[in-house]
């Protein structure tokens, strides 16, 4: 009897080594059965690869340390073993996942830093002093006196044969054009790091330019004579007169607005507009992204579709759509090659690419798949750019659009609709640009913030009044006036688009007038970031539970963000102290600088990065003599302001903290009971940001911290 018992209970209870292995198959089981199976099909990977590539490349961008040279290589092998192993797991679809999706991660970071090693420039002494530099101009950022150029250096002094691939110099570029072959003599150094912690990274973005040197000249360039790169400089020349000739046949305020758009070249748009495109949330105009090529080369597609179906015998021969989208693709590609190629540039054009494709294979045109493609495409060729604002806010904005779209279409297909009149369809388009700029600006809204530390408050009804004046007038005018262009026949167009433009700009000048029309907020963490990005493409590429698992990522990042407290005074790396004084009234910030004269721009930096909405601010009230000023901080912390060794010694016994402008010996610092910010350490911290308690300091953050020891922030 007790045998027969043992038995029933052992088919109940298996034994505990099989009992694991039950319990596994109903974990998994369950599993299988709370994914949808999308997400754990090989075809759903095509979504998935991207952001697990592009966590890799992150992952290598944000090191505070340079990994050895020798890990790309174990790295690639590991991934090749990933991606072996996954071949192998296909029957088990949760675990072929998972290693597909490290096989991208490890390929995302090795790629990475295969790239940056493959950038390292020549190792060239540099000094103080002037030296020859010959070149051609490949690109000018700015017009006018105070304008820079990037270089293609052909010679240098003093190089002993190893040359620069590129320069970028500060110059006077009024008589200068892209493609133009000058010599100048220059003050060279390497390219600068970050003005404020965790802030843009000038000397990495230099790096991946291949932009090894800069600085500025002491003398006019002259014209020289080089050979090589004819074509690729013809070009460049062409380009830059085209852009000159809309924006003088455009004429007005407008017109280097329409040659920005049309070309990409954006060098004479002023500060001013570009300024009160961006507080009006209107910026995404200049940058050619996603919206622009939608325009031109949707536009270009309608129209030749149109016009073929018209001709009776064409069309019954093929379908319109087909040529149509031919002739469209060749349209976005010439486009993109005119507009310089910018990373939005570029995704725009693979998604246009995709979507005609789909068409020419009668498939779905605009889906995620189409923008995974684009950003894996983006993502091996230009890694570095996971890290730039650009990247990030053009897929997000582009990723929630395609949510939103497919939702409608699923809540379409529910409905019975009649065929609408023409007031029906205005009604509609007008609907469709709002939920496009609700969309997009709140997708794009969070990234801004990160980046740029502040908001457009009235971004949505900017653009709502802006977008249909943009979409429906100054872009088709403006393409057509291109089109026209070889002909001489652009004018009228381009008068008509200018016209159009004048109406956008004093929208946005207006906007950006208003009281409270940018919201400032605080510079977030790099894994504040992380944790968004990944959150919000959880979110938007996710299904069901998949999906349900982002919120909480994003929700994670966000109480970070509300939890991190902004600085309470900063020191540029030329010595100016930025604080809050004490004796500001109840309710406001207070804001001072010791020196409105030195470090402008790193003072404003600063000031941006720590949520106050500021770009600049007064002079504090300190107490000083001719050795020196001495100040007390909002929090209590003493600060002593040296401009001569003399007054170390008593700064020593009455301050909390001692900024000197000159560089003090070792031995000084030691004897002294404060610590010395000198020249030397500012050097090597860059600019600095305290967090003070009570009258003491308690943390300290120099921008220089993360990237001292990379290999863009190395001394050669």
């Amino acid at each position: 009897m007790w045998g027969r018992a043992r038995a029933g209970l052992a088919q109940l209870v298996p034994r505990h080594r099989y009992g694991r292995v039950a319990l596994r198959a109903r974990i998994f089981e369950r599993l299988r059965t709370l994914l949808p199976a999308r997400s754990v099909r090989a075809a759903g990977l095509v979504l998935w690869a991207p952001l697990a590539f592009g966590l890799g490349a992150a992952g290598y961008i944000s090191l505070s340390n340079e990994p050895p040279a020798m890990l790309p290589v174990w790295l690639w092998a590991a991934a090749a073993f990933a991606a072996l192993l996954a071949l192998f797991l296909r029957a088990r679809p949760v675990m072929m996942v998972g290693a597909a999706l490290s096989a991208c991660l490890l390929a995302g970071f090795a790629h990475t830093h295969s790239r940056a090693l493959s950038m390292v420039p020549p190792e060239i002494a540099l000094s103080d002093r002037a030296r020859a530099i010959e070149g051609w101009v490949e690109r000018i950022e700015r017009r006018g006196a105070a304008g820079r150029v990037v270089l293609r250096v052909t010679a240098l002094e003093h190089a002993n044969g190893a040359l620069p691939h590129r320069a970028r110099l500060r110059i006077n570029t009024t008589t200068l054009m892209p493609g133009d072959a000058i010599s100048v003599r220059a003050v060279l150094s390497r390219p600068r790091g970050p003005v404020a912690a965790g802030g843009y990274d000038g000397a990495r973005a230099a790096w991946f330019e291949r932009i090894a040197l800069a600085g500025f000249s002491v003398t006019r360039p002259e014209p020289v004579a080089i050979e090589g790169h004819e074509r690729l400089r013809a070009f460049l020349a062409w380009r830059w007169r085209l852009a000159q000739r809309i924006a003088d046949i455009a004429g007005g305020e407008a017109g280097p607005v329409i040659a920005a758009l049309l070309t990409g070249e954006r060098s004479g748009v002023s500060e001013a507009h570009a300024e009160a495109l961006r507080l009006s949330g209107l910026g995404h105009i200049l940058a050619i992204s996603g919206m622009h090529m939608a325009l031109l080369a949707g536009g270009i597609y309608f129209a030749a579709r149109w016009g073929i179906a018209a001709i009776e015998p064409v069309a019954r021969a093929m379908d319109p759509r087909k040529p149509a989208a031919l002739i469209a693709l060749a349209a976005a590609l010439g486009y993109l090659v005119l507009s310089g190629a910018a990373v939005s540039t570029q995704r725009a054009f693979v998604m246009a690419a995709v979507m005609f494709a789909a068409i020419l294979l009668e498939r779905r045109a605009v889906s995620f798949q189409s923008l995974a493609l684009a950003a894996l495409i983006i993502l091996i060729l230009t890694p570095e750019s996971v890290a730039a604002a650009g990247f990030q806010m053009s897929f997000a904005a582009t990723a929630a659009l395609i949510a939103v779209y497919e939702a409608w279409q699923r809540w379409r297909m529910t409905r019975v609709r009649t065929a609408p009149g023409l007031v029906g369809r205005a009604r509609d388009a007008f609907a469709g640009l709002a939920v496009t700029s609700l969309v997009a600006g709140g997708a794009t809204g969070l990234f801004a913030a990160f980046h740029f530390q502040r908001m457009a408050a009235y971004g949505f009804g900017a653009n709502l009044a802006a977008m249909p004046v943009f979409s429906f007038w100054v872009m088709p005018a403006g393409v057509i006036g291109l089109a026209l262009t070889p002909f001489g026949l652009e004018a009228l167009p381009l008068k008509v688009s200018a016209a159009g433009m004048e109406i956008v700009l004093a929208i946005a000048t207006w906007t950006s007038s208003l009281p409270g029309a940018a919201i400032p907020a605080i510079a977030p963490s790099g894994l504040i970031i992380a944790l968004y990005a990944a959150g919000f493409a959880i979110i938007a590429f996710g299904k069901g539970l998949v999906r349900a698992a982002g919120a909480p990522v994003v929700a994670a990042g966000m109480a970070l963000w509300a939890l991190s407290p902004p600085p309470d005074m900063m020191v540029t790396s030329s010595g100016v102290l930025v604080a809050r004084s004490a004796e500001a009234q109840e309710g406001e910030d207070g804001w001072f600088v010791s020196d409105r004269r030195r470090g402008r721009f790193e003072a404003g930096v600063l000031l941006q990065r720590a949520g106050t909405g500021l770009s600049a601010a007064p002079r504090g009230e300190m107490a000083c003599d001719p050795l020196g000023c001495f100040t007390i901080t909002r929090e209590g912390l003493r600060i002593a302001i040296s401009e001569h060794p003399a007054s170390l010694e008593e700064d020593c016994t009455r301050a909390d903290l001692i900024i000197a402008r000159a560089a003090i010996s070792p031995w000084l610092k030691r004897r002294c009971a404060a610590p010395v910010l000198d020249a030397s350490a500012r050097e090597e911290l860059g600019g600095a940001e305290f967090w003070v308690r009570d009258g003491r300091i308690v943390r300290l953050r120099g921008a220089n911290d993360a990237v001292r020891n990379r290999i863009w922030g190395r001394e050669s």
